[in-house]
């Protein structure tokens, strides 16, 4: 877990390793999600010109190492299959294969045994009670693969380090069985509720958990004794280090092992689970205006923490029948809209997706609370639930309701003074809003994303009475379209990054699409409609001042009259989820002609002012594209993805030309916005 260590373990890997090469199923991914199922359990493989699981250790989202060890013994000799310790033989890694919802590697261990692991981590879009559990599912198979019968032993540690993100702080343990789990359990000695400290949640109780047999041994100790005593005698003592101390004090594990006997033709499993239990995950600022703690949804659907834990255990079956289901729907749906490249790249978005999102509040009223990670934390951001929303809209379009039910209960409690919509609620977990309306000024933004959200969510879930519920406000933000959106003053749009702009061309017709939406808002509604006839009226006067047509290939410009100008008209895709027939085909036929004469090698710019582009604003063009448009841009981000030299959890903006981060730009990993992704897949049948 120190520098050298993880030195020194690369260099023997490599040397054992050598140069044999790893299959990848169906791309080699810039890095490999293991347990990704929540803002605090977040942790992956970062991938070099490989992805080979042994030989560094396992990160969080925000970089920091997240010690986590497997070995395998067979017939006396350890192989390690995970993790960066030292000293260890890297099992040799022949494969691996990716889905939406696991990630499965296989060894080939001296030529005698066969060993897949498989990180689980469950999606389940229509089951809030199981997809309100922080924890995920590792299995280890073992079958022999000479024909020979060979002994076989299975270990997995975790450090403290899962535990807090300041490595001083002081962590206390135990050991404890119930039914058929025995588990560790490790936590902070000084909890801080909704704090954190590098990212990582400062409260909370971690679970290391297996199945209890006859051939299982534990130990919690130091992580260099632990791992030898396995190492030496290929079993573990059954000893607790009473010394409770902080994280980088000779740096405590948690470790499990399985002695599974002769391995030959049948194949044997164990099954761990790593995961979280927080009782109050978000602090909300919700009717009432005043923070007050909001309980983790689990506590609806399970009596108590060690309820939810064995009860995790013990649905390994149904989840992976469930989730086999998924994984089959999302490639095959994939793959008959665009081809095996779209495949590829939705596959890789749906857990970092659901990954950022935290589910909260009661069975009758339940929350879906989501963090803007790595660009600045902040919680319900409506320009990150917006760029997420086709995911949402393809497998559950109720959670889109979840997600925005924050945002009006917060705004319609008075707590916040401005006309227009709220960028944010705070930052995460603490949603305390902006009464003194001082957040990130986004206004036109995020009153056309609220609307065509609150559209989208009723349309699919037939809940008209959402609107009528929400019909106030949604007209108040509606009025300030009329006012700032045919002529955009100078101001942010989600791409913050590029900074302020005037006459935003890409803005302003968010802005009219959203007045065509509230058109259709007040016709469900029953409601006068005030906004059509603008909307229209502002179309054909946006026609005129946001189209180059001194081209021999017209386009739309970045902002109005810079004809040397150009950008991603991404945000004409909300006509076509809405089912509005509102954009004049021609535009978009125009746009898919235009495209292709400015694509570098990995995309098309985000726009001219510079070669960055971004991977949910890329689907959205692409969704509305011809079909060679759509073509070049899946299959260049497709390639993107299995060449690229970022190495961590999928960033959505990149260079376009070379696929490495932005070169003087923000990095951007693990955000919920690759849910954009799936903007094909959400539009209407």
């Amino acid at each position: 877990m120190r520098p050298t260590t993880i030195a020194m373990a690369a260099l023997s890997v490599l040397g054992w390793r050598g140069v044999e090469a790893v299959k990848y199923t169906p791309t080699r991914p810039p890095a490999v999600p293991l347990a990704v199922r929540s803002p605090y359990l977040n942790t992956w493989l970062q991938c070099g010109s490989d992805c080979t699981l042994a030989g560094d250790w396992p990160r969080f989202w925000t970089n920091q190492i997240q010690g986590w060890e497997g070995l395998v013994g067979v017939d006396g000799e350890v192989y390690a299959w995970l993790g960066g310790a030292p000293g260890f033989k890297a099992a040799n890694q022949t494969s691996l294969e990716y889905t939406s919802t696991k990630s499965i590697f296989t060894f080939d261990i001296a030529g005698k045994v066969t060993l897949t692991v498989t990180f689980f981590s469950p999606v389940y879009p229509d089951d809030l009670g199981r997809q309100s559990l922080q924890f995920s599912y590792i299995a280890v198979k073992a079958k022999s693969s000479d024909g020979s019968s060979h002994k076989v032993q299975i270990y997995m540690d975790v450090s403290a380090e899962f535990a807090s993100g300041d490595l001083s702080q002081v962590i206390n343990w135990e050991t404890k069985t119930s039914g058929n789990l025995t588990y560790h359990r490790f936590y902070r000695a000084n909890k801080s509720q909704f704090a954190e400290s590098g990212e990582i949640a400062s409260w909370g109780d971690w679970y290391l958990t297996t199945g209890t047999d006859s051939g299982l041994t534990y130990h919690i100790g130091q992580d260099n004794e632990v791992r030898a005593n396995f190492a030496n005698k290929t079993v573990l003592p059954n000893t607790i280090d009473s010394n409770f101390r902080a994280v980088n004090d000779n740096w405590p594990v948690f470790a499990f092992s399985h002695d599974v006997g002769s391995v030959k033709t049948d194949e044997v499993e164990r099954l761990f689970t790593l995961g979280l239990i927080q009782d109050q995950v978000i602090n909300f600022a919700g009717q009432s205006g005043q923070l007050a703690a909001v309980p983790g949804l689990w506590q609806s659907f399970y009596q108590d923490d060690i309820s939810a834990v064995v009860a995790f255990y013990n649905d390994y079956g149904h989840a992976t029948s469930v989730c086999q289901r998924l994984d089959g729907q999302i490639k095959t749906d994939s793959e008959s809209t665009a081809g095996q490249d779209y495949s590829t790249i939705t596959t890789l978005s749906v857990r970092q997706t659901f990954g950022a999102l935290q589910f909260a509040g009661t069975g009758s009223k339940p929350y879906v609370f989501l963090k803007e990670i790595s660009s600045n934390s902040d919680i319900q951001t409506v320009d990150v639930i917006f760029p997420a929303l086709p995911i949402f809209m393809y497998l559950n379009a109720t959670l889109t309701r979840y997600l925005l039910d924050p945002l009006f209960e917060n705004q319609e409690s008075g707590a916040y003074p401005n006309k227009y919509a709220e960028h944010d609620l705070g930052t995460f977990p603490v949603a305390k809003g902006y009464p003194a309306g001082n957040d990130e000024p986004m206004p036109l933004e995020e009153c056309g994303n609220m609307i065509i959200m609150s559209l989208a969510y009723a349309q699919r879930a037939g809940d008209v009475d959402y609107l009528k519920a929400h019909f106030a406000k949604l007209s108040q933000w509606a009025e300030f379209l009329v006012e700032d959106s045919l002529i955009p003053a100078n101001q942010l749009s989600t791409d913050d990054f590029a900074g302020t702009l005037a006459n935003q061309t890409n803005l302003a017709i968010k802005g009219i699409i959203g007045l065509k939406a509230m058109s259709q808002i007040a016709s469900l509604t029953k409601n006068e409609d005030k906004w059509g006839q603008t909307a229209v009226d502002y179309l054909a006067k946006w026609k005129v001042l946001a189209i180059n047509n001194d081209t021999t290939t017209p386009h739309t410009t970045l902002s109005y009259g810079d004809k040397a100008s150009h950008g991603l008209l991404y945000n004409i895709y909300a006509d076509k989820l809405l089912s509005l027939n509102f954009i004049d085909q021609e535009i978009y036929d125009m746009q898919s002609n235009f495209y292709p004469t400015v694509a570098l090698e990995y995309a098309v710019p985000l726009d001219t002012r510079h070669t960055w582009t971004k991977s949910d604003w890329q689907l959205f063009a692409a969704a509305v594209a011809s079909d060679s448009t759509k073509k070049m841009f899946i299959s260049k981000m497709a390639a993107w993805i299995g060449r690229t030299s970022t190495n961590r959890a999928m960033t959505d903006l990149y260079d376009a030309g070379s696929g490495a981060y932005p070169e003087g730009g923000p990095v951007f990993v693990a955000r919920p916005v690759v849910g954009g992704t799936f903007a094909l897949l959400a539009l209407p049948k």
